[in-house]
């Protein structure tokens, strides 16, 4: 058998259109991204685009954020690309994406929003402008619990995620069957067709990022990446859902596209990539695409004095503002011990500072600092600890108590102070109470 040539796929996954950005909006910056997406599919020959899941940030999103998916959708519909594969995340609404889907496959936009009755549906034979097969997709959207397990009397945590990760390879596995039964049967006339596999899953191997790590301990079960290939192997498997870009278990061809922009400080500086792979007579090609950053996110840390030294490199002389940065999103978290007023009001006189010599440069860019964080006062807190005292044995109000303390609250705000945060333990501990064994997503 020969391997078809020359199919090349585009490999994105984790928009998360109309999500904010501690409370920006980024509108802008998604509608960049997925013009410059456009552009990819044009310059490159792309002919199949795969949305590897969490195409928006909720199930209800905004009217932008839709006009946005939709103006993608046409715009790939007109250029050369035969074909777009959409995969449902954990962060979008089934419904929402199965309304319009009998009428987006009319323009060869194949949305698979949740598992269907019949596994056959998640498997997609995809065709050329003459009508030839050119690619099988294993279309496997997010697994709910519900999807892959039946719960039982007395299940421990542990065996909870046991019995999903067996469901989920179990799941993988029928599909999988189903789609090497094609392949063989398209296969008759001596034309090898790609197989790829589609998923959004945390897959052992996959190393979640500092923004990902605490949405899954104890909560989503890794699954070992071999269920990629239990009854087929595939030719590449398309990931979605951990937001940094890379391979999984060192296989090349398995990889998580991750997502285009960046979630949380966390990835401040993190290079964003798509994936494009190109299937021939020697294999799977798979280059990394490097996607544009449409805005500066920096977390400045450190003492008062490293934090104004960071600060001052952030103005027009640097290379990033010469890419054209108009403005700067950012951090301050104050790490030392050299500083007795209120950090907040000397970020701000920082800002002002730093905003005013900018503005009277063309190319000046707008520092905005959107969260200020001051870890001296948990360290305040622990460096008071009394012999024999371990933090996490302490009761929440009164470390509570403690941290007003160290930063010196003026005691006609602290009943009020405390009144809402004993509010907040409530609500939490209603909702621990009301779902003890609730997944957090990511």
């Amino acid at each position: 058998m020969v391997l078809r040539a020359q199919m090349k796929i585009l490999h994105t996954s984790d928009w998360h259109l109309g999500r904010a950005f501690y409370g920006r909006k980024r509108n802008d910056e998604h509608e960049a991204f997925l013009g410059w997406l456009v552009s990819v599919v044009n310059e490159h020959n792309i002919d199949a685009v795969l949305v590897a899941g969490d195409i928006f940030d909720n199930g209800s999103p905004s009217n932008k954020a839709q006009a946005l998916y939709y103006s993608f959708i046409r715009e790939v519909a007109a250029s050369s690309c035969r074909h777009v594969v959409i995969i449902g995340g954990n962060h979008d609404s089934p419904s929402f994406l199965d309304a319009p889907k009998e009428l987006l496959r009319i323009f060869n936009v194949h949305v698979v929003s949740c598992v269907p009755d019949d596994p056959m549906d998640e498997v997609l034979l995809l065709e050329d402008d003459d009508g030839r097969p050119e690619l099988v997709v294993c279309a496997v959207p997010y697994l709910r619990d519900w999807d892959v397990r039946l719960s039982g009397a007395g299940e421990s945590a542990s065996d909870k995620e046991a019995l999903q990760a067996k469901g989920t390879a179990e799941h993988y596995a029928v599909v999988e069957a189903a789609a090497e039964s094609l392949r063989e049967k398209l296969g008759k006339n001596g034309t090898k067709i790609p197989v790829v596999v589609m998923g959004h899953i945390f897959a052992a191997g996959g190393v979640p990022g500092d923004t990902e790590k605490a949405a899954y301990v104890g909560t989503l079960p890794q699954v070992p990446h071999g269920i990629f290939s239990q009854r087929v192997m595939p030719d590449y498997v398309a990931l979605g859902h951990l937001h940094t870009p890379q391979v999984v278990g060192g296989d090349e061809t398995v990889r998580y596209s991750g997502s285009p922009l960046s979630i949380s400080f966390a990835e401040a500086g993190q290079k964003k990539f798509v994936h494009i792979v190109e299937f021939g007579e020697n294999g799977t090609n798979v280059t990394p695409l490097e996607a544009p950053a449409f805005r500066r996110v920096v977390s400045l840390r450190g003492g008062w004095r490293e934090i104004r030294e960071q600060t001052a490199a952030l103005r027009p002389s640097s290379e990033q503002d010469k890419a054209g940065f108009s403005e700067i999103w950012a951090e301050v978290v104050y790490e030392g011990n050299d500083i007795n007023g209120d950090l907040r009001s000397l970020v701000e006189a920082e800002v002002e500072t730093f905003n005013l010599e900018c503005s009277a440069k063309p190319s000046g860019p707008t520092l905005d600092v959107l969260r200020v964080r001051d870890k001296s006062a948990g360290k305040t807190v622990v460096s008071r600890l009394a012999g024999g005292e371990i933090l996490g044995e302490l009761d929440p109000r009164d470390i509570f108590r403690r941290l007003m303390d160290a930063n010196d609250v003026p005691e006609d705000h602290r009943e009020g102070l405390m009144t809402t945060y004993e509010e907040v333990l409530l609500s939490l501990e209603g909702l621990a109470d009301a779902a003890p064994g609730r997944e957090a997503d990511l």
